[in-house]
């Protein structure tokens, strides 16, 4: 079941008002997300902190994920490992492209690919695997 992405977005600013992310494009086993950098999001060196990039991460696997199977609020990460390539930038926003590699019954496995907005440089990868709850589980009211 697709989900469009202003129904994902609306879902997360419900589920998740502390979330900055925003979903940007939905596609058949993939998700691109944005998330805003300002000042709350550096660390000192003048580079985004590293937990600002995990969370980008987590949620292009949970986007790419819902927008595949549909809001299923209870999938959740069981786990996600992360590579810092390079710094990125304390001016440009943090975009997470995730591509799945697998979405089963069950489980999904996806890779994101962590860029500052405007550079073609991956400045961190992530790989990641959530648990998708049993049908019975996944009735939502979104």
């Amino acid at each position: 079941m697709m989900v469009t992405v202003a129904q994902l977005n609306r879902f997360l600013a419900e589920e998740f008002p502390q979330s900055k992310c925003v979903v940007e494009t939905l596609g058949k086993l993939s998700a691109v997300i944005r998330y805003p950098v300002g000042e709350a999001e550096l660390r000192p060196g003048g580079t985004v902190s590293g937990p600002v990039m995990m969370a980008a991460a987590d949620l292009a696997l949970y986007a790419a994920i819902l927008g595949t199977i549909g809001i299923v609020p209870l999938t959740v990460t069981t786990s996600l490992t992360f590579n810092f390539l390079r710094k990125p930038s304390a001016e440009r926003d943090i975009i997470a492209h995730c591509e799945l590699l697998k979405c089963g019954k069950t489980l999904a496995v996806g890779n994101v690919l962590i860029y500052s907005e405007g550079d073609e440089a991956v400045v961190a990868q992530a790989s990641g695997t959530y648990a998708i709850p049993p049908k019975q589980a996944t009735q939502s009211n979104h």
